[in-house]
């Protein structure tokens, strides 16, 4: 890269005494105005100075990159200064980094992934040479300085004999993902050429994983080093390898002791046997791409790990709220808007009603697709919300986003001037107008009509089969906990109740305690058979069900939907069709523990005592069945486990 085509004579300046950071970055932003570069100086120096709040663009050796990406510039370029004085009061990696040499990088929003990156690389390349820096840095004269810019000695290869014949790889990742990420990387591996070592880095940037450390990459290794300020994805692939962990501003510190310490790491306690299961765990296969059965696995452990924060927190303030009106006889309170106990019942509604399936979409496509398919993912969840398909629906919107996301990336790859362009706008824009009009217009027309089906049908049943009519309500309640079938039949439910059959609702109600109980139950007394996530939902669901709140069983419904769909089902329809034979009634909307003094057709103690009994039955059945069929899966798991291990 010729840097001199991107600045000019009078850009480049030497010898310069300012007081501030701000002031040093003021002079350079109007040398850039006075060259024609930038439309305004004033927005973008608000594009600089909010770049400066996100991290340090000083580096060390009196080094400081600032840098701005705005409409408001014309044509990537940079302007240069050497100073007289050291500045000390500009935020740097090193603590210690006095500026000497300030380089303003101004970038068109369109080139944020290309030009923007180019240049950093290039100048963290040229400037970690101490001879090139130091030219820089003497330089005498503006034009000295504009001419050493493009002066670079070639960088002798490092000699067969210093090889050590180690391999350290390494992930980088930062906040934005952009600048420091790739700077690191850069730095890690230079300084491994250094040392005669196989530096590999991953980067785990704003387009999501690149250069991905294949399957034989993590056999080879010998060392990991983590230079991040984020979560690393997928870190349980190194979960064999000696580990160093560090800040993503360490490498350009000193990147030479960071490998060394890897190395006298793995020295001293040398790497595990490579676990093909971690790679599996990850979705790699030997290229280091996913199957597509590992990518759908992936998306759904995902997704579940997301929503869980938000089942629980939204679950609990909504049976809280549930259970006060229902308990200190404050129906009135929570129907009436705008008061406390109605706000905190749409705090907790809003969670599991407008946020959880838009949050497992998104994040469903994120593990698919990295981040370019989040914004689609929310927008498929929030389309799921709109034609009312429950998590069934987000569940699709998420695959939909994901792997659409995924083959634009590969046909549309950021390149290029229009690299930026591509990543912050093409991804996220035809990805959201694509999947979202499919959700909407492909996918809510046949839910739409499902759902008014499937309430005609239940109109059709009423009155003639009482216990039939039951056990399909308890059924249709649990299939999809609040997507299109649970909502037919509790549209259903309150249109009876409109016109004075209030039996369906009594079923309604006391199903809505299935799914929770069963859950609850199966992971105490099989406790063995679930996660430690699993245990841990299952202790607070049972709490959720109460309250007839049953979206507590979503998880392990996303996780196993063969499985753990019939066995709710069956559990609900047992219910359901008890009390519907007993005649019970309710006409007050609303689920949960106490409704059971608002029963009626039976005394209110006989009521109650079926109404509850044929809850905890069906729960029992749903429980029972939880247990056995997951049982059966990790049997069937371990059998085929065992088969691979003997062919291999």
């Amino acid at each position: 890269m010729q840097l001199q085509t991107l600045t000019s004579p009078s850009l480049v300046s030497t010898g310069n005494v300012f007081e501030s950071k701000h002031e040093a970055i003021q002079y350079l932003i109007k040398q850039l105005g006075e060259a024609g570069k930038i439309h305004s100086q004033e927005e973008f120096l608000k594009a600089v100075l909010d770049r400066e709040k996100l991290s340090p663009t000083g580096f060390e050796g009196g080094l400081a990159i600032p840098h701005g990406k705005s409409t408001t510039v014309k044509e990537a370029s940079f302007a240069i200064a050497t100073l007289k004085k050291p500045l000390t009061d500009w935020e740097s990696i090193d603590p210690n980094n006095q500026v000497q040499l300030i380089i303003l990088l101004a970038i068109p929003e369109t080139e944020a992934g290309s030009t923007h990156l180019q240049l950093l690389s290039e100048f963290v390349t040229r400037l970690s040479n101490e001879a090139y820096k130091n030219r820089l840095l003497n330089a005498k004269t503006n034009t000295e300085l504009y001419e050493s810019l493009d002066k670079v000695e070639v960088e002798k290869e490092t000699k067969a004999g210093n090889k050590l014949n180690k391999t350290v790889i390494g992930i980088t990742a930062c906040p934005a993902g952009i600048a420091h990420t790739y700077m690191a990387a850069e730095a890690l591996v230079k300084a491994g050429k250094e040392l005669g070592v196989d530096v590999y880095v991953e980067k785990q940037g704003a387009n999501g994983i690149e250069d991905r450390h294949t399957t034989d990459l993590l056999k080879k290794a010998d060392a990991v080093i983590f230079a991040v300020d984020v979560a690393v994805k997928n870190e349980e692939r190194f979960a064999h390898l000696p580990k160093i962990k560090t800040s993503v501003a360490a490498p350009l510190r000193n990147a030479t002791s960071l490998i060394r310490e890897a190395l006298d790491k793995a020295e001293k306690t040398p790497k595990k046997e490579y676990n093909p299961e971690q790679a599996t765990a990850s979705g790699a296969d030997e290229t280091g791409e996913k199957s597509f059965k590992a990518e759908v696995k992936d998306s759904i452990l995902t997704g579940i790990s997301y929503i869980i924060p938000v089942i629980v927190a939204g679950g609990m303030t909504l049976a809280a709220a549930v259970l006060i009106s229902q308990a200190f006889g404050l129906q009135e309170v929570y129907a009436e808007e705008g008061s406390w106990l109605w706000l905190l019942r749409q705090l907790g509604g809003g969670l599991l009603g407008q946020l959880l399936v838009p949050i497992l979409a998104a994040y469903m496509a994120y593990s698919i697709a990295d981040k370019p398919a989040l914004g689609p993912g929310f927008a498929a969840g929030v389309a799921a919300n709109l034609i009312g398909s429950g998590f069934l629906g987000g569940m699709l919107g998420g695959f939909l986003a994901g792997f659409f996301l995924k083959f634009l990336k590969k046909k549309i790859q950021p390149k290029g001037t229009f690299a930026g362009f591509i990543s912050f706008w093409v991804y996220p824009v035809v990805g959201t107008l694509v999947v979202g009009s499919i959700m909407l217009f492909v996918v809510g027309e046949p839910l739409a009509w499902l759902n008014q089906s499937l309430v005609e049908f239940l109109g059709g049943l009423s009155g003639r089969n009482a216990i039939l009519l039951g056990a399909i309500i308890g059924a249709m309640v649990s299939f999809d906990l609040g997507g299109p079938v649970n909502k037919a039949a509790y549209t259903f439910c309150i249109a009876a109740m409109a016109s004075g059959n209030f039996i369906p609702y009594a079923t309604f109600a006391s199903v809505k305690m299935v799914s929770a109980f069963g859950v609850t139950g199966a992971t105490i007394i099989g406790k063995k058979y679930f996660t430690k996530q699993e245990q841990e939902i299952g202790k607070q669901t049972w709490l959720l069900g109460l309250a007839g709140i049953t979206e507590g069983a979503i998880p392990f419904m996303i996780n196993d939907p063969l499985r753990v769909i019939p066995s709710l089902i069956a559990g609900s329809a047992v219910t359901g069709a008890i009390v519907a034979y007993f005649n019970l009634g309710l006409n007050v909307p609303g689920a949960g523990i106490f409704s059971l003094a608002l029963l009626q057709g039976q005394p209110i103690l006989l009521a109650a005592s079926i109404w509850l009994g044929a809850a905890l039955i069906g729960a029992a059945i749903s429980m029972f069945l939880l247990i056995a069929t997951r049982k059966s899966k990790l049997k069937k798991e371990k059998q085929e486990g065992t088969i691979t291990k003997k062919a291999a």
